[in-house]
């Protein structure tokens, strides 16, 4: 594998931001974590992930939003975002596609689950 994957794992809970670190530097990638929106759209735009995991409940700016202001953003538009969320319903995931979300898993979160769909969008060194 060429060049570390960063992986930008947006989350207001500490303890699911520890566990997906810890996890996603075994798979060999290297975790960003921020907990809270804000923080997170000022990482995503300083280092420009490969791929960020975003809840969407979260205070001042949520999820949605977070992932309508990146994909209005020329250079990190075509990152892809995976939702990872206890919203559920039919209409969360629907504001979820709207909003510019390439997945969207819901919590508890299943690590085997969500590693597939980050292998399934991250794009394919040639």
């Amino acid at each position: 594998m060429g060049k570390a994957i960063k992986l930008l794992i947006v989350d207001d809970d500490p303890v699911l931001l520890r566990m997906a670190q810890e996890r996603f530097k075994q798979e060999g990638f290297t975790p960003i974590v921020a907990q809270e929106a804000a923080e997170g759209l000022q990482i995503a735009m300083a280092q420009t992930p490969d791929l960020i995991v975003l809840d969407v409940m979260m205070p001042i700016i949520n999820g949605y939003n977070f992932c309508r202001l990146l994909k209005s953003d020329a250079v990190r538009k075509n990152i892809p975002v995976i939702f990872l969320t206890s919203r559920d319903t039919a209409q969360d995931v629907q504001f979820g596609k709207e909003s510019g979300a390439d997945a969207y898993l819901t919590k508890p979160v299943n690590f085997d689950l969500l590693l597939q769909k980050i292998y399934q969008l991250l794009p394919r060194e040639s």
